[in-house]
């Protein structure tokens, strides 16, 4: 398997599709991927459910192109369909917008660009040329302002597959938004030469047969500054550290082993954890290191919200709903009122919970994830990670957070 097919969906560039029902939005994204990624009839609202399909496109490398129901569907599911859509753009790091030249720009058109504009997402127009009579330019003369807001214009007709890649190519060079400047999981902490060593528990929760998702972009990371990566159970950890001719630089452990494995490491020797510097990589690390406060804060009846990026079976041992309630209510925390969500579903009525906290993230992109916790500070509600929160109710958050010390 190819590295671009093993990149984490996470991590790719997100590409949406948007625009009327029939204005040839599956068919440009069979003829761009050269697949039949997209159900393609005359029928409107064909595409029902957002379809995703992973590919290249150079200079971007590994995207995550995304078609969509139409923005004007008027079937029974259609506004259903039409609010799924607008979950998306959150996600979206490159929009698409297509329209054909054999029907006016319509309202609701410019509504939707408006929309994407407003999100900040760089837009592409695509004119599906029906009529090869009439040129974009001629086409979009009595539409100034979309012009204003797309960054690039392309046309094609979309059934002439050598026009491919003049598409990709314009697709490749449009700057995307990722909310912030980026950064890498590792970024200024360690050096050439460093050993790094990550604890890895092997419980009932691991995945049989892998490990998750932060455990191997943190060995992949370590690789890429040219450190040395030693993988270890808790129960290993300390003869680890004894045969280790020369100190780690940095224990990284997972969450849940945090009490265990900060009374092994040395207190000379920096510990933090996968769930934090997720929480850095993704996220604001000093913004959810302040929704500790709000921790200490929380009464019997105080409303929290526990989500989770990505959707799992749960077991009996189960991090967000077991463990956390747990650990809270062991520290004095009792009959809180907590809700849980999942997946790419974030509740819309966030304004009325005390605290949210969330996961590491690991299967959202930066982007949604900087959303989400806009949201919540737009809305005044403290949010905080799993591995902050974990580390404060063990006792040991200062010494967790103190490898970042200069960030926070």
């Amino acid at each position: 398997m190819s590295t671009i097919e093993n990149t984490p969906k996470s991590n790719r560039i997100h590409i949406g599709f948007f625009g009327p029902c029939n204005a040839g939005k599956s068919t440009l994204i069979n003829m761009l991927t050269d697949q039949e990624v997209s159900l393609v009839a005359s029928v409107a609202g064909t595409t029902t459910d957002p379809v995703s399909k992973a590919m290249e496109i150079l200079p971007l490398g590994p995207v995550m192109i995304t078609d969509t129901a139409g923005i004007d569907d008027t079937s029974e599911l259609g506004a259903l369909r039409i609010k799924k859509t607008k979950t998306l753009l959150p996600t979206i790091n490159i929009a698409v917008y297509v329209v054909r030249n054999d029907v006016p720009i319509s309202e609701l058109d410019i509504e939707w660009i408006h929309l994407l504009s407003s999100h900040n997402v760089p837009i592409v127009l695509c004119v599906n040329q029906v009529d090869t009579s009439l040129s974009t330019d001629e086409y979009l003369a009595s539409y100034p302002m979309i012009k204003e807001q797309v960054k690039a214009i392309g046309s094609a007709n979309f059934l002439e597959k050598d026009q491919r890649l003049a598409l990709l190519d314009m697709l490749g060079h449009i700057q995307p938004i990722d909310g912030e400047e980026e950064t890498t999981l590792l970024e200024g902490i360690i050096e050439a030469g460093d050993t790094v060593v990550l604890v890895c528990p092997i419980d009932s929760a691991a995945p049989k047969g892998r490990l998750i998702l932060p455990q191997v972009q943190m060995i992949r990371e370590i690789l890429n500054k040219r450190g040395l990566a030693v993988v270890v159970q808790t129960e290993e950890l300390a003869q680890t550290l004894d045969s280790l001719s020369k100190e780690p630089r940095l224990v990284i452990t997972d969450s849940q082993a945090f009490e265990e494995v900060s009374q092994i490491v040395p207190l000379h020797i920096p510990l933090t954890s996968f769930s934090i510097l997720m929480a850095r990589f993704k996220g604001r690390l000093k913004e959810l290191v302040k929704g500790i406060h709000a921790v200490k804060q929380l009464q019997p009846g105080s409303k929290v919200l526990i989500s989770e990026g990505c959707t799992h079976r749960r077991q009996c041992d189960d991090i967000g709903t077991v463990k956390i309630p747990k650990w809270l209510e062991k520290q004095g925390y009792k009959d809180l009122d907590l809700h849980w969500s999942s997946g790419g579903h974030f509740p819309e009525d966030i304004e009325t919970y005390d605290l949210i906290i969330h996961c590491g993230a690991c299967m959202l992109t930066r982007r949604e994830v900087l959303h989400r916790i806009d949201i919540s500070t737009i809305h005044g509600v403290p949010i905080v990670n799993y591995g902050i929160l974990i580390a404060e109710l063990h006792g040991i958050l200062e010494r967790a957070i103190s490898p970042f010390c200069n960030e926070l």
